[in-house]
């Protein structure tokens, strides 16, 4: 995580997010429409790729696995609220715009949003709400914390006014690849302590035995850029690794998928795709990798 600032993947994503609805066609995927004023002077650079090459394959997976995702866990959460979740713990949520965007909609007095983040993005983006002139949402509060720095998750949680005998709906997208392998059981031991019949979803790369050839090539395109800017892939998980250490920390697997099935994990994975039939049944070049892996699962009483 670089300093004084959001990391350049939080910048990628939010680009991402943004230019899906730019760059692709009908019908949409996930509509952010605070992403590309939330990233301000620097919108046009971070989306000038995908302008640019948005039929690449790499790029329009990068894509397609930053609103997949969104998509599923959204969903989800909406669900979850139906049954009266009232809690939303976002984990690592760099320039997510779910409280923003129920805000907008006249929702926001439904479900408390704590973002946990470091604080240097946290005040990146709370500058830059404020530059693009939208209001801060009303039931958000920001948790600062460093995953990788060993900090109680649940105690930073309380500290800021979640209530942990309540049950929450977590997501944790885009963040596990990295983390050490350490730091990932860490943070959902902390998430161990949230109220039975909590969800979470989170998602994982595949190692590099289980990647079929679309996987392959993105992550040998991908891999190198990142490290050099920093932030390197440090932690793949297998969908049979990744439920026992969720089963580990009192959590059930509800399902498992990815946003492209790949053969090579075929009877491991769900057979099912992370996005609905439309999403599948495009014209245009949105298309997913296969390398990402998407677990929803719930705290067993």
């Amino acid at each position: 995580m670089q300093t004084e600032g959001p990391s350049r993947t939080a910048l990628h994503t939010a680009a991402a997010r943004a230019a899906h609805l730019i760059v692709d066609g009908e019908p949409v995927v996930f509509r952010d429409p605070f992403a590309y004023p939330l990233l301000g002077e620097c919108a046009e650079h971070y989306v000038r790729l995908h302008r640019e090459a948005a039929d690449h394959p790499v790029v329009a997976a990068l894509r397609a696995a930053v609103v997949t995702r969104s998509r599923y866990t959204e969903d989800r959460l909406a669900a979850a609220v139906r049954r009266g979740v009232r809690q939303y713990v976002i984990l690592g949520a760099g320039l997510d715009t779910y409280a923003c965007r129920s805000a907008a909609s006249g929702q926001s007095g439904s479900v408390e949003v704590f973002e946990v983040d470091h604080p240097d993005t946290q005040r990146w983006k709370r500058e830059a709400l404020a530059r693009a002139g939208i209001p801060e949402p009303p039931l958000l509060t920001y948790v600062p914390a460093d995953m990788e720095a060993g900090e109680s998750l649940a105690d930073r949680l309380v500290a800021h006014g979640f209530d942990l005998a309540r049950p929450a709906f977590a997501s944790w997208l885009g963040v596990t690849v990295y983390l050490t392998r350490e730091a990932v059981a860490r943070t959902l031991a902390g998430l161990g302590r949230l109220a039975p019949g909590s969800e979470i979803v989170m998602d994982h790369l595949l190692p590099e035995d289980l990647r079929g050839p679309r996987a392959r090539a993105y992550a040998e395109t991908l891999m190198p850029l990142v490290a050099q800017g920093g932030e390197p892939w440090l932690t793949f998980l297998s969908p049979r690794e990744a439920a026992d250490l969720l089963e580990e920390h009192g959590f059930e697997v509800v399902e498992q998928v990815v946003e492209q099935v790949v053969e090579q994990v075929a009877g491991q994975v769900a057979g099912r795709d992370a996005a609905d039939a439309a999403f599948r049944e495009r014209a245009d070049a949105l298309a997913g990798s296969g390398i990402s892996v998407i677990t929803h699962a719930r705290r067993k009483a």
